[in-house]
């Protein structure tokens, strides 16, 4: 029997991007003068399409009657508020517990990465949370031309192991229609906390989700 190589999304299923990504996107665009909520970035994110942090904030102000901002300028603005050691990017939170990653690989599974982060941001935060954990491979946004809801990273994860059986956990639409359109069984996570909690779960049920998640730690009780 294949080995799984289970893949993982980062945002949402590693690391909670409340106070990192979705600040972020909520004060790049207040400095354009606009105004978005969280609770209104996750009916974005429902809609899908909206992988991308910089294409979200930059349609957000379209959406506001805000157009004449570069996306460039959104880009530089939005990675200004992030990078940096005071930067949103420190503030996140790790939600995966001690001692997971080891119980996976001891039952002889493979991990990856598949994340629309830059790749300096996803190593920043790996290496402060998870320093000692393979993840091999690492996908993230400059390794596909074409980002999640599109199949590409996880299509370019098979040809690197065409031996294994992926499996791929992810907490938005986009992360499901990438799975389903990739022909790889997807594990949704939602958490208890989300804002949009039950309709992301209707989504992910049309998805055909293998199972719906809580948490990313739930998963042992599942393979």
């Amino acid at each position: 029997m294949a080995r799984k190589l289970i893949v993982f999304d980062m945002d949402g299923v590693l690391v909670d991007p409340t106070k990192s990504y979705r600040m972020t996107v909520v004060k790049t665009v207040a400095g354009f003068g606009g105004s978005i909520t969280l609770e209104q970035i996750e009916d974005y994110k429902n809609q899908g399409g909206w992988n991308n942090d910089w294409a979200l904030t930059h349609q957000i102000l379209r959406d506001q009657g805000i157009r004449d901002v570069r996306y460039k300028d959104i880009q530089t603005a939005f990675q200004f508020l992030f990078d940096g050691p005071d930067g949103y990017g420190m503030q996140e939170d790790w939600l995966v517990a001690d001692g997971f990653f080891d119980r996976l690989t001891a039952k002889d599974h493979l991990l990856g990465i598949f994340t629309g982060r830059l790749e300096a941001d996803a190593n920043n935060t790996l290496s402060r949370f998870a320093p000692s954990v393979n993840f091999a491979p690492r996908i993230c946004a400059e390794h596909v031309e074409n980002g999640k809801p599109a199949p590409d990273g996880l299509l370019k994860i098979q040809q690197l192991h065409p031996n294994e059986q992926l499996v791929f956990l992810g907490d938005t639409i986009d992360d499901a229609r990438s799975a389903r359109l990739a022909g790889v069984p997807f594990y949704g996570v939602a958490k208890k906390d989300h804002l949009r909690r039950s309709e992301l779960i209707q989504l992910f049920e049309q998805e055909q989700a293998v199972a719906i998640l809580e948490n990313v730690n739930e998963l042992e009780d599942h393979l």
